[in-house]
């Protein structure tokens, strides 16, 4: 373990912004402190996009501080523009809660649950904001914020400049977000929040406030906004969101996802996004790369599905790319003889396989030779899947060299 939370936040490559990184270096190598991150629940699952905030949590933890999650059950119902260009879609309160539900799973698996004294606390801003007195809260909060400063922070100033609408309801957000972390330091005695980069304006404004209200000395940290080496954001892919619910996304694909990371990324994510010590990262910067990919792909995998199904994924991955081998782990669709009977285009497989979105997509894969039917290469768009195709009852579909799907035949 590194000296300080702080040292290791830095070269983790954690380290954005910070109120007073001196002092707050200083009170966390002396005490042991609650510290929270907030996330807003408007998907019934976070990202990858979200998981730097994750591996904050788990090293507060590592150094003995207790994390508090803060689900936006309340803020969730208002929206924050920050990096947003339109209006979120307006959830109901059924749909936030059950949002709410499965979002705490992720965090179940992410987070140690056995040590009291950094067992992580959850809590729901619904409960004070959805209590609040508006005129009482005008009175006692609102006096606190000048229009003038707010209309200086990126996340509504960003929006103005580009002549993009930004509802009264969401101006409003800053607000309520310094007023979380005023009712955290209250009762949860909070002495630090984190958050992405783009929170430095609504942290900046709860710290204020809480020295405004009590007098009492709080922190502010921010990450930076990752993005991969290619310039697109982390979390997106072709195919749709990297989820962190098992449900939602296979451990295969997610540790193809990881395994697929750019050779640019590969050092800075085995930093960022797994607990290896940065003095072994260190050493391995040299290795092969692909060995190193493979490494990032078990880790991340492991920390989200478990060792097994990290093994499993690996297995998968290594039968997949062997001519004529199948991997047990792909994800499988299934087809009823009839369809086959009849005759079912190249095309419509492929988007039945969501390996691509649309006809026009498959079109030009098949024009670039990029789709596969068992490691054989289509070159036709009017070409059908027969019975021959498959071999014991299946088939393998794939999309270049990284994107496979499985058909599987029914009665």
């Amino acid at each position: 373990m590194k000296n300080s939370f702080i040292s290791e936040f830095k070269e983790r490559e954690y380290f954005n912004q910070c109120t007073n990184s001196g002092e707050l270096d200083n009170l966390m190598k002396k005490q042991k402190i609650n510290a929270y991150i907030g996330f807003d629940c408007t998907a019934q699952s976070l990202h990858v996009g979200s998981l730097l905030q994750i591996m904050c949590l788990r090293m507060l933890q590592r150094y003995g501080h207790r994390p508090i999650v803060l689900l936006g059950g309340g803020t969730t119902m208002i929206g924050d523009p920050s990096g947003k260009e339109e209006t979120r879609k307006i959830l109901s309160t059924k749909e936030i809660n059950k949002n709410i539900k499965n979002i705490k799973k992720v965090f179940d698996i992410f987070l140690d649950k056995k040590n009291n004294k950094t067992r992580p606390i959850f809590v729901n801003n619904l409960k004070w904001l959805g209590k609040l007195n508006y005129i009482k809260f005008l009175r006692e909060i609102g006096k606190h914020f000048t229009i003038n400063k707010m209309l200086s922070f990126d996340s509504i100033k960003l929006r103005l400049e580009r002549e993009q609408s930004l509802s009264y309801m969401e101006f409003n957000y800053m607000i309520l977000q310094a007023y979380d972390f005023l009712e955290l330091n209250n009762k949860n005695n909070c002495v630090l929040q984190i958050g992405g980069s783009d929170q430095w304006g609504n942290i900046i404004n709860g710290v204020d406030l809480i020295k405004r209200n009590s007098g009492k000395k709080t922190f502010g940290l921010t990450t930076p906004l990752i993005t991969l080496a290619s310039g697109s954001k982390m979390g997106k892919t072709e195919r749709g969101a990297i989820w962190l619910d098992k449900s939602l996304l296979s451990p295969y694909d997610y540790w193809q996802f990881w395994r697929n990371t750019d050779d640019r990324d590969v050092i800075r994510f085995l930093k960022m996004f797994t607990d290896k010590d940065i003095s072994e990262i260190d050493i391995m910067k040299n290795k092969n790369i692909n060995e190193l990919k493979i490494l990032l792909a078990n880790e991340t995998t492991s920390m989200l599905h478990g060792k097994a199904a990290a093994k499993n994924a690996a297995k998968t991955a290594e039968k997949t790319f062997s001519a004529g081998s199948f991997g047990d782990e792909l994800p499988v669709i299934k087809l009823k003889k009839k369809e086959i009977d009849i005759g079912i285009n190249i095309i419509d497989v492929v988007i039945r396989s969501n390996l691509l979105k649309s006809k026009s997509e498959v079109r030009r894969a098949i024009k670039n030779l990029g789709i596969k039917v068992n490691n054989n290469t289509i070159d036709k768009e009017n070409s059908n899947i027969t019975f021959d195709d498959f071999k014991d009852n299946i088939l393998k579909l794939s999309h270049g060299k990284k994107n496979h799907v499985l058909f599987k035949i029914t009665s």
